[in-house]
């Protein structure tokens, strides 16, 4: 059953404010006094400063709590080419989930252009006002150039959401599947079907976590990606394997794990059947997976199964990770977002699906039980500790890897302080979203 009708949802974005965000001041101007500290003439002390240390942005401006998320809409998500004004209600909405799950300021910046060098010199310029930059629903392959450069030229984290979310959740879930099927990253036999920029990122960082390349089978709509291909872009030709195995019916056979990013219908009961033991599968196909939950778990009780949806166990929902390792990398005014912070982020999350679960937690799912095993091997996104689990890794991971400007040194208090932060954030904004007395 639907949860909502069309008109819910222009609704739920036209009535009161239209959109879904909005500036508000954080300080009062409500005297003389109030006007000359915020603009002119007091403002000017405060330029002055930033002038003569350009770092001390970060103490009297919002930067240090600003990310922009950057947008061409050439590859929204479920929706495709689509364009930049019709992509903003979805920059809206990750603004939203920056500041409700990790109280991080978010401007969506939706630019009219295809042109990858015009997107990285528009972002480049970005820099003095930014803590970090959230590229989002750029398409393949140009999004592998611009992050690429941009992570070579800005001196702030810059982070494509749509290859590395994806990847450490389902990463996080990688670890605990291989924990629970009693295999070793290493061994594994992956089939992969797709080879957009979703499915290269993790399969990628799939590697960091100890899957062999040589054991990955990747295929795109032409077949397996392999050596006798002259059609493959550079981030295929990483994943070529050395000759044709045959069809994805045939390499599957055996395989340990499936990861897709494809389209719905590219794996039967009948290839799931096929597999090994415990098999892994992630069907991240949005919003219908490769092969629906009910036919893999009817072919293979014992596979362990994830999907992009929210009506049954195991989503991989990439807010469980941007807002955190932005959060985490904004507090310690991380110049990167680096390897080593995305695997603390999924290792973060694989511990916390092994912890106890909250009551409340359970009673927002409308469940009595969620523990640690086949059907639970992610946390789930209104988990009120993720904040305090991925957050501290990920400023922890900066930290031992140089790329943290400002080290912490209690992280226990940091771990007090997001929790604070996160409840206190919530209270104010339930208030002020209340206030416009909305029927939602």
């Amino acid at each position: 059953m639907a949860l909502f009708t069309k008109q819910d949802a222009l609704d739920y974005h036209s009535q009161g404010h239209p959109g879904k965000l909005e500036t508000v001041p954080a300080k009062p101007c409500q005297t003389q006094k109030h006007l000359s500290l915020a603009y002119t003439p007091g403002v000017a002390e405060v330029c002055r400063t930033i002038a003569a240390d350009p770092h001390t942005a970060y103490d009297y401006t919002n930067k240090g709590n600003l990310v922009a998320v950057v947008s061409n809409g050439t590859a929204v998500l479920g929706l495709g080419n689509i364009g930049p004004a019709a992509g903003k209600p979805v920059m809206e909405g990750k603004g939203c989930l920056f500041k409700v799950f990790a109280d991080v300021d978010c401007y969506d910046l939706n630019i009219d252009t295809k042109d990858p060098d015009k997107i990285i010199e528009f972002v480049k310029l970005l820099e003095p006002g930014f803590g970090g930059i959230n590229l989002e629903d750029i398409k393949a392959p140009e999004c592998f150039y611009i992050e690429d450069t941009l992570k070579k030229e800005m001196d702030i984290p810059v982070f494509h959401d749509d290859q590395h979310g994806t990847a450490i959740i389902s990463g996080a879930g990688l670890i605990n599947a291989l924990e629970i099927a009693g295999k070793k990253a290493e061994d594994v036999k992956l089939v992969v079907s797709g080879a957009g920029s979703g499915a290269i990122a993790c399969t990628r960082f799939y590697e960091s976590l100890g899957v062999k390349r040589s054991n990955i089978f990747m295929y795109d709509s032409r077949g397996l990606i392999h050596k006798g291909r002259t059609d493959l872009n550079p981030q295929k030709e990483y994943f070529a394997q050395d000759k044709d195995h045959g069809t994805m019916v045939e390499v599957i056979k055996g395989a340990d794990a499936f990861l897709g990013l494809s389209v719905a219908g590219q794996l039967t009961k009948e290839m799931v059947a096929s597999m090994g033991e415990n098999p892994i599968i992630f069907a991240c196909a949005n919003p219908d997976p490769e092969i629906s939950y009910p036919d893999a778990k009817e072919a293979r009780p014992d596979a362990i199964m994830a999907t992009g949806r929210s009506d049954y166990p195991n989503q991989v929902n990439n807010v469980l990770g941007f807002p955190f390792i932005f959060r985490g990398a904004l507090d310690v005014r991380a110049s990167a977002i680096n390897e080593e912070m995305k695997v603390a982020a999924a290792n973060a999350l694989a511990e916390l699906a092994k912890q106890p679960v909250p009551d409340e937690v359970k009673k927002a799912y409308g469940v009595d039980s969620m523990e640690f095993g086949i059907d639970y091997i992610i946390p789930t996104p209104l988990d009120p500790r993720v904040i305090e689990y991925v957050s501290a890794a990920v400023a922890q991971a900066a930290m031992d890897t140089g790329v943290a400007r400002e080290p912490i040194a209690d992280m226990d208090g940091y771990r007090v302080a997001l929790k604070d932060r996160f409840n206190k954030g919530r209270e104010r904004m339930s208030a002020f979203v209340d206030s416009y007395k909305l029927g939602f």
